[in-house]
């Protein structure tokens, strides 16, 4: 992937929140600026622009002048702390983005023909706090504003974007998605446990609690747990898999994330094979002449 910054803006007065900690509020388990913080997790650098709090990984923070001062403002003093060519610039309040569009927004900045790239939405509005861009016209076009306006304080960014060469990249119906209200909160935290990603949410929100960096094959964890429920007794199901995890991270310290997902793999398959002859020698029985 190439090469950039991060710069997440998490400052604001949330107005439509009554004043909440929009950033530090929860969706499936973790905050708002965490999960944003996840998706650009390989930044060479990240910049937080808002009051200090407690994050999942080390940040830079920093503040912009005067506080409350609005977006173009934050950009300004979050842009003077980073040093790459692209610079990715996130607000702190969407849940659902990924690092797929990350990756598209790179990519279409990449060719260094056009100054950035920035989202837009499924009714085609811009989103420039879902973008990349280049540092060097950003840091150009912030500067003509603060002498042209005296400051940048109170400015929207369509000052910023519309003197840009931006590539439009359509994002995802959720990559845009934001948390402006309580509604949006609710809405957010009730897509979370939908029947069909809500073990993955899971997976992800336990994994960056715990601090590990694994690929977990739900499917194979999921059948070894079957197979020990229905061939030994109930109980047996997360129990083995603890043990199967335990071991994996036995036989894989010291080793790289890849040897320990495939030494759960492994040790997963081995416990199946175990938990199904249980299971054929209990549906034969154990009278005399049994095999």
């Amino acid at each position: 992937m190439t090469a950039y910054d991060a710069i997440v803006l998490a400052g604001g007065a949330a107005k439509r929140l009554g004043g909440a900690d929009k950033p530090g509020l929860h969706v499936g388990g973790r905050s708002l600026l965490d999960r944003v913080l996840a998706v650009c997790a390989d930044a060479g650098s990240t910049v937080v622009v808002g009051g200090r709090r407690a994050t999942v990984r080390p940040v830079t923070w920093t503040r912009e002048v005067p506080e409350g001062g609005g977006p173009l403002a934050a950009l300004d003093a979050g842009v003077r702390h980073t040093e790459a060519e692209n610079v990715l610039v996130l607000s702190a309040d969407l849940p659902f983005l990924g690092e797929a569009t990350i990756r598209a927004l790179l990519a279409a900045t990449d060719p260094g023909s056009r100054e950035g790239a920035l989202c837009t939405d499924r009714d085609g509005r811009d989103q420039p706090l879902v973008a990349v861009y280049r540092a060097e016209p950003l840091r150009r076009e912030l500067a003509l504003l603060a002498t042209e306006h005296g400051s940048l304080a109170g400015l929207p960014l369509r000052h910023l974007t519309a003197e840009l060469d931006l590539a439009r990249v359509p994002a995802g119906p959720l990559a845009s998605f934001d948390c402006d209200t309580w509604e949006d909160i609710a809405a957010a935290r009730a897509r979370i446990r939908e029947h069909g990603t809500v073990l993955d949410e899971w997976i992800t929100t336990v994994k960056n609690e715990l601090g590990i960096e694994l690929d977990v094959d739900t499917g194979v964890l999921l059948d070894l747990a079957r197979d020990a429920a229905h061939g030994v007794a109930r109980p047996a199901a997360p129990l083995t898999t603890f043990l199967v995890g335990y071991a994996a991270a036995m036989a894989s310290s010291g080793r790289s994330p890849e040897d320990a997902t495939d030494a759960v793999a492994d040790f997963s398959r081995k416990a199946t094979a175990l938990a199904l002859r249980w299971a054929e020698e209990t549906e034969a029985g154990s009278g005399p002449g049994t095999p």
